[in-house]
């Protein structure tokens, strides 16, 4: 521990939250002094309280705002192979608890005590997201770690996104173990078959934080016209198709999301019931109620319209602008599924605006159900980044 330098939270910041489980230090609760500063990103250091109290061991970051998170609560911890691979069992015993089959997410970052790394695993190959600097800084040792714990030959490292800018890491995409998939891997989630291009995808290639809103979703969409908006590589679309639906629409701006989405229809022996509409999704929905068209299930799961605070009140006028559209393309007592994936917006802000985009597109409804990521991506009650995902099941009127 001696060996590690020293991170210092100033007098007036309160440790208590992070002896209580919170897992970051901003930049305006540490002391930054020009040693601090000179701190390579991605190293450890031992976090200390203002009376020099050891508090935990950190990885550190002088140029994030979020300069330091904390890796082990045990300061004299050393982050090497054998304490990665403690960390990497704990979390693949519980996905195997909870999945037959070897496609989940293993890793959700500050959850699973691995702050700001996520891996997705794909059967025999793990798509991986270092979103933070020590975990780029450490690819290699956990793509080993993965490669051991959980059996997987391949690991590929999708160093792209957002959240890799604000560490002030370079995008980067490369194949750290095996070879990469040379055609898009099929994944069987709640009985329908999704193709997820591990390489050129988006994210690490497939959404599974959906897996229980589209099971929920199955049940209203028996016999159902069903439409899927922003629907990707047809995430509730062809779950809808699964659960026998009569016709699913997806519409999304990315033909090759939707080329993925017909070969997942076609895998289903479905692919007559699936209609496919490359288009900015507003524009779609405007021309829709337009020409009168109707559906019994409509489903709306855009991207994250407010990824920060700072642009909070633009993503909640756009959540509710795509309720207000989408509200009237559903049939009398058919079903709106609104989601959000913004941790930003908070539950009680996104059903509000969703609520007042319902009625301001002329219909009225009830909220059946409120649904969040599925149990692969837990969330840390400390850290509400870690709920971020809402999915809102309302019925409207008739």
């Amino acid at each position: 521990m001696s060996e590690l330098p020293v991170l210092r939270l100033r007098p007036k910041s309160k440790p208590q939250a992070i002896r209580h489980g919170f897992p970051w230090v901003f930049a305006d609760e540490a002391v930054l002094d020009r040693r601090t500063r000179n701190l390579e990103p991605g190293g450890f250091a031992v976090l200390e309280d203002a009376e020099r109290r050891p508090m935990a061991l950190v990885t550190v970051n002088p140029h994030s705002k979020i300069v330091a998170r904390v890796m082990d609560a045990d300061p004299a911890a050393q982050i090497d192979g054998d304490w990665l691979r403690a960390r990497l069992r704990r979390a693949l015993q519980m996905r195997e608890r909870l999945y037959d089959a070897p496609f989940y997410r293993l890793i959700h970052a500050e959850a699973d005590g691995l702050p700001g790394l996520i891996v997705d695993r794909f059967g025999d190959a793990a798509v991986m997201q270092p979103n933070a600097a020590w975990a780029d800084r450490m690819a290699a040792d956990l793509a080993d770690a993965i490669a051991d714990i959980a059996g997987v030959t391949s690991v590929i490292l999708n160093g792209q996104g957002r959240a890799r800018s604000l560490e002030g890491l370079e995008e980067r995409m490369e194949v750290l173990l095996g070879t990469a998939p040379d055609a898009p891997v099929p994944v069987r989630m709640n009985g329908a078959t999704y193709l997820a291009d591990l390489m050129g995808g988006q994210k690490t290639g497939l959404f599974y934080d959906q897996r229980p809103n589209q099971a929920f979703a199955q049940k209203l969409a028996q016999g159902a016209e069903m439409l899927d908006v922003f629907s990707h590589v047809g995430g509730f679309g062809l779950a809808a198709l699964a659960a026998g639906a009569a016709r699913a629409t997806c519409i999304d701006g990315s033909a090759t999301a939707l080329e993925l989405a017909v070969g997942g229809a076609g895998l289903m022996d479905m692919g007559d019931r699936l209609e496919i509409m490359q288009s900015d999704a507003f524009k779609a929905m405007e021309q829709m109620a337009e020409e009168g068209r109707r559906f019994d299930l409509v489903v709306c799961d855009p991207p994250a319209f407010a990824p920060s605070k700072s642009a909070l009140d633009a993503g909640l006028r756009a959540y509710e602008r795509v309720a207000k559209l989408a509200a009237p393309l559903v049939a009398p007592g058919g079903y709106l599924v609104l989601c959000s994936c913004s941790h930003a917006a908070d539950l009680t802000q996104f059903r509000n605006v969703s609520a007042r985009g319902i009625g301001r597109g002329g219909r009225r409804g009830v909220l059946i159900h409120a649904g969040q990521a599925g149990p692969d991506h837990p969330i840390l009650p400390q850290l509400a980044e870690t709920g971020y995902l809402k999915a809102l099941f309302f019925r409207l009127d008739g």
